[in-house]
């Protein structure tokens, strides 16, 4: 047996109702890595917890014991950017490894994220999610970690933060939900574009214009569970074991066969984040 092919590339798992029960769901549909993804410092903990404990648990004496590879992020979201950064700051120096030992191992921090800004709903105000955004983008400088960004309604904002502190080598806008113009711009800039069930959506064409533009190496898939499952799940409860129907999507948009996508995504967010252990195998 080997682990399955697909990469979540951005998950919640820390916010599932059952975290063990979609794993096992994850396996059965061919998933062999997930980033669990922190969007605060509690939520930053918790998902540390659950990649160090149910990494280490799917690995071991089970009828599962092939389940995904797990890693985690840790990050502010900008609804909460009136929080401050400083509590995101003291865990990583808090967690991450000290210099010359292994990184990007199951279990460990990968990222810095999802941090960024939301216009949408401006939970916080836009001047000071600019500031948690360029903080973030700094502590991705200082830890050499992935940046990963969430941007709702503000592309040229996030494009002048991003100038202004410099955009890290590796760098992922998550859920891309911009059109082919700022995808080109992303790509240009050397970011990684990573696409969501929202590519499933009847409303969304500029998104899967900017899925067939966007070269399958600078290209993640991801769920974003629990929000945003994809056709024919939307409306439900979003999960892991949902990614491939993202990326069966990808396929028939850019014509290539779905073990293709599949390979060459996880690849991608392996490139992207520095993961060191092989995916499947």
């Amino acid at each position: 047996m080997t682990r399955g092919p697909w990469t979540d590339s951005h998950c919640h798992l820390q916010d599932l109702d059952d975290p063990p029960e979609a794993l096992r769901r994850a396996v059965e549909s061919g998933v062999g890595r997930i980033v669990c993804v922190g969007t605060g410092v509690d939520s930053s903990r918790r998902a540390r917890a659950v990649a160090r404990e149910l990494g280490v648990a799917s690995s071991v004496g089970s009828d599962w014991a092939l389940g995904p590879e797990l890693y985690a992020t840790v990050g502010l979201h900008p609804h909460d950017a009136s929080s401050g950064v400083e509590g995101v700051a003291r865990l990583l120096e808090e967690t991450m490894p000290g210099p010359g030992a292994e990184r990007g191992l199951p279990g460990s921090t990968v990222g810095i994220g999802e941090c960024g800004l939301d216009y949408h709903y401006d939970y916080s105000p836009r001047d000071v999610q600019r500031e948690a955004f360029a903080a973030q983008v700094a502590l991705a400088h200082q830890f050499e970690l992935a940046l990963v960004v969430h941007t709702r309604d503000a592309w040229h904002d996030t494009f002048a933060v991003l100038d202004a502190e410099g955009i890290p080598d590796r760098t992922i806008i998550h859920c891309f939900t911009g059109g082919p113009d700022e995808a080109r711009r992303c790509l240009d800039a050397g970011a990684y574009l990573s696409f969501s069930g929202i590519a499933t959506f009847k409303g969304a064409p500029e998104v899967r214009e900017a899925v067939t533009l966007c070269p399958l190496d600078k290209m993640l898939v991801e769920t974003d569970a629990p929000y945003l499952a994809p056709v024919p799940h939307r409306g439900r409860p979003n999960e892991p074991a949902y990614v491939p129907l993202v990326g069966a999507l990808v396929a028939e948009l850019k014509g290539v066969p779905v073990e293709e996508v599949a390979e060459a995504t996880s690849a991608a967010t392996a490139t992207v984040f520095a993961l060191r252990a092989p995916g499947h195998g």
